[in-house]
C-alpha cells in the first residue's frame, strides 16, 4: 500500500518525512504546552496567598527567515485590587487604633512642652489672688477652668499656625513635626487652626471675663502676625519683633489677663499690681527674652534658606547662646533677690532661695555641657529651659 502511494506521488517520501517532523514537532509543542500548564496551575496556587497582580506585557517583535514573529515579553506585576476581596465587618479595635493614632499625632501638633508650661503658668497666676487658706474654694477652680480653657486653644492655635506657614522650613528644621512629616494633611491642619481659634473666642465671650477677652485678642493677634506670610507680617523674620512676641504675651498679657480675671470677675476685688505679680512679669519677661534667642540657634540653615535671618544667624551661635544663658542667669539672680526680700516666713525665703540657687546652679551646668555645633544638643538644651520654667510656676506664687 504504501509502494503504490509512492509511486502515485513521487515526492510523497518528502512529504512523510515532513509529517514525521510535523508530527514531532506538534508532539514536542504539546509537551511544552503540558509542562507550562502545569506552571500555570502551580502558579495560580501561588496566587491565591499573595494579592492579585495585573499583568501589563511589551511586545518586542523581530522577524525571522520563516516569516515568523519572535516575541519577548516583559512582565510587570503591580499590586490591583483583590478579586477575593471582602469587605471586612466592624472592627472596634481598628476605630480604637484609628482614634489613638490621631490622639497622639495631634499631642505632637501641639508642641506639649509648650501646652503644659501655658498650663502650670495658668495655674501659678491663679493663685497669685489667693490670700487665705479659704480663698481656695470651688470658685476658686471654677475661674482657674474659666481661664484655662480658653488659653488652651489660643495655644494650639500658636503652635499650630506657625507649624501651617512653615511646612518647608520646618522640612529642614524639624522633619518630625507633623505637618512637615505628612503625619497631618495640610486641609487637616486648617481645619484644626481654625477651630482652635473659633473656640477660644467663643468660649471668651460665653464667659464673658474682659481681662480674658482682652488678653486672648491680643495674643491671636501677635502671634498671627508673628507667623503669616502677607506684607508688613510675618514678624518672626524680624529679630526683635519676634522676641518681643514672645516676652509680651508671656511676660505681660497672660499673667495680667489670669490675674484680673481671677481678682475682678472671679472673687469680685478691687485691681491692684501685688508684688507677686510683678515679680511673675519680670522674671517671665526677662526669661522670655533668652528664650526667643535660644530656640532659633538650631533653626538657623532652614531660616536662612527661606530669607528669615534671625539674630543667630547674624552674629553667630555661639555668642547668642551665651547671651541667652545669661539672661536665665539674670532671672533667676531677679528671683533670688526678689525671694530675699519678701514679706514671706522665713521658711518661704529658704525654700525659694536654695531652690533658685539649685535651678540656676542645674542650668549652668547643662550649658556647659552643650556642643554648639550639633544642633540635636541644642535642641535638647532648649526642652531642657521649659523644664526649668515649669518649676520656676512653683515658686512665683510663694514670693510675696
Amino acid at each position: 500500500m504504501d509502494s503504490a502511494f509512492l509511486k502515485c506521488f513521487p515526492n510523497a517520501s518528502s512529504l512523510t518525512t515532513g509529517g514525521n517532523l510535523l508530527r514531532s514537532k506538534y508532539s514536542t509543542k504539546n509537551i511544552y504546552f503540558t509542562k507550562h500548564r502545569r506552571k500555570t496551575q502551580q502558579y495560580n496556587f501561588w496566587r491565591v496567598e499573595q494579592p492579585t497582580l495585573n499583568h501589563h506585557y511589551k511586545c518586542i517583535e523581530g522577524g525571522s527567515t520563516n516569516k515568523e514573529c519572535n516575541r519577548k515579553y516583559v512582565v510587570k506585576g503591580i499590586p490591583g485590587p483583590s478579586s477575593n476581596f471582602e469587605p471586612h465587618a466592624f472592627d472596634p479595635k481598628n476605630i480604637f487604633d484609628s482614634v489613638k493614632y490621631f490622639l497622639i499625632t495631634f499631642y505632637k501638633f501641639s508642641i506639649p512642652h509648650a501646652s503644659f508650661t501655658r498650663i502650670l503658668s495658668t495655674i501659678s497666676a491663679s493663685f497669685l489672688v489667693v490670700e487665705k487658706l479659704s480663698d481656695i474654694s470651688p470658685l476658686f477652680f471654677i475661674g482657674l477652668l474659666q481661664a484655662m480653657i480658653p488659653f488652651s486653644f489660643v495655644e494650639i492655635y500658636v503652635n499650630s499656625l506657625n507649624q501651617l506657614f512653615d511646612i518647608e522650613i520646618d522640612k529642614i528644621n524639624k522633619p518630625y513635626l507633623p505637618l512637615a512629616s505628612g503625619e497631618i494633611s495640610f486641609t487637616t491642619g486648617i481645619i484644626v487652626v481654625a477651630s482652635c481659634l473659633t473656640l477660644s473666642i467663643y468660649f471668651g465671650w460665653i464667659i464673658g471675663s474682659w481681662p480674658l477677652i482682652w488678653g486672648i485678642l491680643i495674643c491671636l493677634f501677635l502671634w498671627t502676625a508673628y507667623s503669616i506670610n502677607v506684607p508688613l507680617l510675618r514678624w518672626k523674620k524680624h529679630p526683635l519683633l519676634a522676641a518681643m512676641c514672645m516676652f509680651v504675651t508671656w511676660g505681660f498679657i497672660f499673667p495680667t489677663s489670669i490675674f484680673f480675671h481671677m481678682q475682678t470677675f472671679v472673687f469680685k476685688k478691687p485691681t491692684i499690681f501685688p508684688r507677686s505679680l510683678i515679680f511673675n512679669m519680670v522674671f517671665v519677661s526677662i526669661f522670655f527674652v533668652g528664650m526667643a534667642l535660644c530656640k532659633d540657634i538650631p533653626d538657623i540653615e532652614g531660616d536662612k534658606a527661606f530669607g528669615i535671618y534671625s539674630l543667630p544667624a547674624r552674629i553667630g551661635p555661639k555668642r547668642v547662646f551665651w547671651i541667652s544663658v545669661s539672661l536665665f542667669e539674670t532671672a533667676f539672680g531677679v528671683a533670688l533677690l526678689m525671694g530675699a526680700t519678701s514679706s514671706s516666713s522665713l521658711w518661704i525665703k529658704i525654700v525659694t532661695g536654695l531652690g533658685h540657687s539649685v535651678l540656676a546652679s542645674i542650668l549652668w551646668y547643662k550649658a556647659k555641657s552643650v556642643d554648639l555645633r550639633c544642633n540635636a544638643s541644642i535642641a535638647s538644651f532648649y526642652l531642657f529651659i521649659w523644664k526649668l520654667l515649669s518649676v520656676e510656676y512653683f515658686f512665683i506664687p510663694l514670693i510675696r
